[in-house]
């Protein structure tokens, strides 16, 4: 039996992704490109070692108003994990969710963000009917946090601004980590890894082209 994507070649190793053996070749070329991707699926997780991306420019990262730094970043790590936390639940929880979802949702949160610090609430959803059920769910995430926060405290504790300071550095982060695969979902991969380590008490790792003081 030949590749079962190229029909051509010998196949090598099995694909869960196209349920059926293919060649080392099509595994390469086609790994989130043509094909869902499994994110447990061995030789992707071998190919995540090994995958490279043209750094950011930190003149041309997104929103440069806002300034992000350690400090901030440190001292509202129970806000990021809370927001990573929620648009990893939201992504997952809405079929054939890939990185580039993420960035629209992403983007449409700090748009909204940016609404309520001016005192005119407005929700500018995508259009992007998946990136707009991850909108909606770390929203509420967002908002649930906020409340128990409130609840626990007497108060509230975090700002508009930092809620906008948290979804700015994931966008930045997505805008790193993202493969620039069609179908890929490497920023999702990092943060599901990310949010496993985190829960085991190991440090939030940062970068400093992300951080814009």
């Amino acid at each position: 039996m030949p590749c079962a994507i190229c029909r051509t070649r010998k196949p090598r190793r099995f694909c869960p992704g196209v349920r059926g053996d293919i060649c080392t070749i099509c595994c390469g070329t086609e790994r989130e490109v043509t094909v869902d991707c499994p994110l447990d699926c061995r030789f992707l997780e071998e190919a995540r070692k090994h995958e490279h991306t043209e750094p950011l420019n930190p003149d041309e990262l997104p929103n440069k108003d806002v300034r992000i730094s350690e400090e901030f970043l440190t001292e509202h790590e129970p806000l990021l994990i809370g927001a990573m936390s929620s648009l990893l639940k939201a992504a997952f929880d809405a079929p054939g969710a890939v990185d580039s979802d993420v960035r629209d949702a992403l983007d449409a949160l700090i748009r909204t963000q940016r609404t309520r610090q001016s005192g005119v609430y407005y929700e500018s959803r995508p259009d992007n009917t998946i990136a707009n059920h991850i909108f909606g769910g770390t929203l509420q995430g967002l908002d649930e946090f906020r409340a128990k926060e409130t609840e626990k405290a007497g108060m509230t504790q975090t700002r508009d601004a930092d809620v906008l300071g948290v979804l700015v550095f994931l966008q930045r982060l997505e805008l790193d980590r993202n493969n620039r695969r069609p179908r890929g979902r490497a920023f999702l991969d990092y943060m599901r890894v990310l949010v496993g380590e985190v829960q085991g008490k190991m440090p939030v790792p940062r970068s400093s082209s992300l951080i814009v003081p």
